[in-house]
C-alpha cells in the first residue's frame, strides 16, 4: 500500500460493481419474463384478429419471432450489461427494420411498443432513447394515415401515440437517472468498502510497527541495560579478583542481584505487565529503588527525591518516567564521568515532571545526536502526550527533564 492513502479517485465512467450486477441480474429476469409474456400476448391477439388475411397474419407472426430471437440473440445482452454504444444504435436498427413490416402486415402487432419503448432507453442514452420512442410510436401513425382516406380518423390515434410518448420519455429518463444514481451510489459504497478495508489493513501494520517499536524500547531499557551491567560489573570483578576477593565478591552479588532483577523485567515484558519496579509500589519508591542500585554499582552517590502533590499518574505514565530514569542514568554511567546524580520527581496541578541531573562532563548540543535510547525515550514520552527536554554543556553536566500529563 502507498504510504499515502487517497480517499478519492478520479470520475470515471460509472460501472456495475459485482453487487450492483447481482441485483440488476436479479430484476432483469422479471424484464424478460414480461417481455416473453407481452409478445406471446401480441401474437396471440395477431392469430386471432380475423380482420388480416391468414398470410398476413402470418408473416406478422414470423416478424415477431424474428423480433424475439432478435432480443435474445443481440440485445438482451445489451440491456443485462447496460452497455450503451454503437450496437445499441444497431440493434434499434434491427428492432425497427422487424417492427414496420409487421404493423404493416398487421396493425395489432404495434402493440409490442409497450416492450420496444422501453428498451430504447435501455440501450441508448436519454436524447437519442427518446428519438427511438418518437420514431417507433410515428409507425403506426404513418401506417394509419396512408391506409385511411379520412386523416380525421388519424387524430385520436396520433393524439394517444404522442401522449405514449410524452409518458414514456419521461418515465423513461427517470428510470435512467435513477438507475444511473443506483448505479454510482453502488460504486461509492464499493469504493467505501475497499478505502475501509485498505485503512483497516493500515491501521493493522501501524499497530504492528508501534508495538515493535514498544517492545524494542522495552528491550532496550529492560534487558541489553541490564546485561550491559552485568558485564561492567563481572568485568570489574575480574580485575579485582586476584588483588582484592572480597570486593570481586561483591560485584559478583551486584552482577547476581542485576541479573535476577534483569529476569523478573524481561518476564514482565512477555507477560506485558508494569515494569517489575513498579510492581506492588508507588512511583517514588521504585526510582528510590533505582537510584540506590546505581549507587551501588558504579559508587556514584545517586539521591532520589520527590515534590509536590497529586493525583497518581496512570500506569502507563508511571512506565515512562521510569524508563526516563533508566535511561538516563544508563547515559551517566557511559558517557558522564559524573560524581553526582540527582533525580526529582514533581507533581504540578495538571503534569509531572521528572529532572535527572549529574555534574558529569556534559556536551555542546548538537555536537551528539540522540542514540537509539533517548530516541526510543523521546517516542514514548510523545506517545503519553509529554515532552522530553535535553539540556547539557561542556563541563557542566548533563539535565534530562520529562514532563507530561497525568494520564
Amino acid at each position: 500500500m502507498s504510504d499515502h492513502l487517497s480517499l478519492a479517485r478520479p470520475a470515471g465512467p460509472v460501472r456495475q460493481t459485482d453487487a450492483t450486477a447481482e441485483v440488476w441480474s436479479a430484476r432483469f429476469r422479471l424484464w424478460d419474463g414480461y417481455f416473453a409474456l407481452a409478445a406471446t400476448g401480441v401474437a396471440v391477439a395477431v392469430a386471432a384478429d380475423g380482420f388480416w388475411s391468414p398470410a398476413a397474419r402470418a408473416g406478422c407472426l414470423g416478424l415477431i419471432l424474428a423480433l424475439a430471437g432478435w432480443y435474445l440473440g443481440f440485445g438482451r445482452r445489451l440491456m443485462r450489461d447496460s452497455v450503451e454504444d454503437r450496437r445499441g444504435y444497431l440493434y434499434l436498427a434491427g428492432v425497427l427494420l422487424l417492427y414496420v413490416p409487421a404493423v404493416l402486415l398487421d396493425g395489432t402487432a404495434s402493440f409490442l411498443l409497450f416492450v420496444l419503448c422501453p428498451q430504447a432507453f435501455m440501450v441508448l442514452p436519454a436524447v437519442p432513447a427518446v428519438g427511438g420512442v418518437l420514431l417507433l410510436n410515428s409507425v403506426h401513425v404513418i401506417v394509419l394515415a396512408v391506409r385511411v382516406p379520412d386523416l380525421s380518423d388519424v387524430a385520436a390515434p396520433a393524439l394517444i401515440a404522442l401522449l405514449t410518448v410524452f409518458v414514456v420519455c419521461v418515465v423513461g429518463v427517470w428510470s435512467q437517472r435513477t438507475v444511473t444514481e443506483s448505479v454510482q451510489r453502488a460504486e461509492l459504497i464499493a469504493r467505501l468498502e475497499r478505502t475501509r478495508a485498505e485503512l483497516a489493513e493500515a491501521s493493522h501494520r501501524a499497530g504492528i510497527a508501534t508495538e515493535r517499536q514498544r517492545l524494542a524500547a522495552d528491550i532496550h531499557d529492560t534487558v541489553a541495560q541490564g546485561l550491559s551491567s552485568v558485564v561492567m560489573l563481572i568485568q570489574a570483578a575480574e580485575a579485582d579478583l586476584d588483588r582484592d576477593a572480597t570486593q570481586a565478591r561483591r560485584h559478583l552479588d551486584l552482577a547476581r542481584q542485576t541479573a535476577r532483577e534483569n529476569l523478573l523485567d524481561v518476564r514482565t515484558l512477555v507477560a506485558a505487565l508494569t515494569p517489575a519496579q513498579l510492581d506492588g509500589s508507588p512511583l517514588p519508591q521504585a526510582l528510590h529503588r533505582l537510584a540506590e542500585r546505581f549507587t551501588r554499582e558504579t559508587g556514584v552517590p545517586t539521591n532520589s527525591a520527590a515534590a509536590g502533590t497529586g493525583p497518581a499518574p496512570g500506569t502507563a505514565t508511571e512506565v515512562v518516567l521510569l524508563r526516563a530514569a533508566q535511561e538516563a542514568l544508563t547515559n551517566v554511567r557511559r558517557h558522564a564521568d559524573a560524581s553526582a546524580v540527582a533525580l526529582l520527581l514533581r507533581h504540578h496541578d495538571d503534569r509531572i515532571t521528572l529532572e535527572v541531573a549529574d555534574d558529569g562532563v556534559g556536551f555542546e548540543p548538537g555536537d551528539r545526536t540522540d542514540g537509539y535510547g533517548l530516541t526510543g525515550l523521546r517516542a514514548r514520552v510523545e506517545q503519553v502526550h509529554g515532552t522530553l527536554v535535553v539540556r547539557s554543556a561542556p563541563g557542566e553536566g548533563t539535565t534530562i527533564r520529562v514532563e507530561v500529563p497525568y494520564a
